[in-house]
């Protein structure tokens, strides 16, 4: 017994070692913990994500470029990190906050830790506080701008950064993790994923997808390249008329960070496309699609991020369970009757799925690529094989 007690006595006075990190919320709100990963400081909108497994998945998803993130499940990094759960060329995320911090990780897969991950991307990380209160706070009041440092540790100073930090809204973040220009992507899925699809991978593929890249989760063109299609990935300032001289039998638009409403060259691109060839959007390409053709974005309160949302397919009547990380939602009220509402978030009503009626177009909110699960939502990705096949 008194092994056990000195032990963790050994174990509290190296964390007090540890240096601080404090997090400051635009509403005057301070949490104090300890710094792990980078040193530095960085502002972004405050979000929380809800999945239990995935926090690599979650930590390369361009898609959080702007955000810090807040882990829900209690302990991070028990499996370590490796090289085959990467989503993207680098880390986009500005920090990361979790309740508690593993710093041995057991896996067969691991090849770092956590903490050395995020030092050598220089993202800064916190442990040690009330991700409850934080989630709570941020469901209550919704998503606001916040400081992560562990360099300046002043309450005021720290509260006055955050509330004079920039707003995601109108920002074009997708300028900073889209590709500086095309590539073909030849990588298939691993024995570990899981495609949702019958359709079988060859030597010779059977279709050409032109995928835009708004900030592409990398286990997207897996799966593409998993439905038998040659990928080619273009920057999201890619034209209509320079997409098309690629000449595609498909054309997917990718997820991405923030906000649509300023991606303009985006829409117009869409636009100019739907009739041309067959479309296939996810995510952030959901709501462009659903721009292009009238619809109109609002900011959900604190947004949808997790591996559990549940989904109603309105074709089929079955429920899905979905991964998801989205802050703005399409206006249900805005919907042109040219588009048809194919999948409903069952949480909140949101609208989660889109077909075009006039056009082979058609795209969803949530994100059925999902790494780390689930895979409910993989069928899709044939869907998409069969309108090309059709067109």
């Amino acid at each position: 017994m008194l092994d056990v007690f000195g032990n963790l006595s050994a174990f509290w006075e190296i964390m007090s070692l540890l240096p601080s990190a404090k997090l400051a919320l635009a509403d005057g709100t301070v949490y104090s913990g300890t710094a792990f990963g980078a040193t530095g400081e960085v502002f972004g909108e405050v979000c929380f994500n809800t999945s239990m497994t995935g926090y690599q998945e979650i930590l390369t998803d361009p898609s959080y470029c702007g955000q810090i993130v807040a882990m829900t499940y209690p302990l991070i990094g028990n499996y370590g990190v490796n090289t085959e759960d990467v989503e993207s060329r680098g880390l986009s995320i500005r920090g990361f906050i979790v309740r508690e911090l593993c710093r041995q990780p057991s896996n067969f897969r691991s090849t770092d830790t956590l903490d050395s991950y995020l030092r050598k991307a220089n993202v800064v990380g916190i442990e040690g506080i009330d991700t409850r209160s934080l989630v709570r706070r941020l469901r209550i009041r919704g998503a606001m701008t916040g400081v992560l440092s562990s360099t300046d540790l002043d309450d005021a100073s720290l509260i006055n950064k955050a509330q004079s930090s920039p707003s995601i809204v109108g920002q074009d973040l997708v300028a900073e993790v889209t590709p500086a220009k095309p590539f073909n992507w030849s990588e298939g899925l691993s024995d570990l994923g899981a495609s949702g699809t019958s359709l079988v991978s060859t030597d010779t593929p059977e279709r050409h997808v032109v995928a835009i890249d708004y900030g592409m989760k990398w286990n997207i063109l897996r799966h593409l390249k998993a439905i038998n299609c040659r990928v080619t990935v273009v920057p999201a300032t890619t034209t209509a008329a320079e997409v098309l001289a690629l000449k595609p039998d498909g054309v997917f638009l990718s997820n991405g960070p923030g906000d649509p409403r300023p991606l303009k060259y985006a829409i117009d691109t869409i636009r100019d496309l739907l009739g041309n060839v067959p479309i296939f959007g996810i995510c952030l390409g959901h709501q462009l699609l659903g721009m292009a053709c009238g619809a109109e974005i609002y900011k959900l309160k604190f947004g949808h991020r997790g591996a559990n949302q549940p989904v109603l397919n309105q074709d089929t009547g079955r429920v899905e369970i979905t991964s998801q990380n989205h802050g703005f939602a399409i206006a249900s009220e805005t919907l042109p009757k040219v588009l048809e509402v194919t999948h409903l978030n069952l949480n909140d009503r949101t609208i989660e799925g889109l077909r075009h009626r006039e056009f082979p177009a058609f795209c969803v909110q949530y994100h059925p690529e999902a790494s780390a699960g689930p895979h409910d939502s993989g069928y899709l990705f044939e869907t998409f094989h069969q309108m090309m096949t059709k067109a």
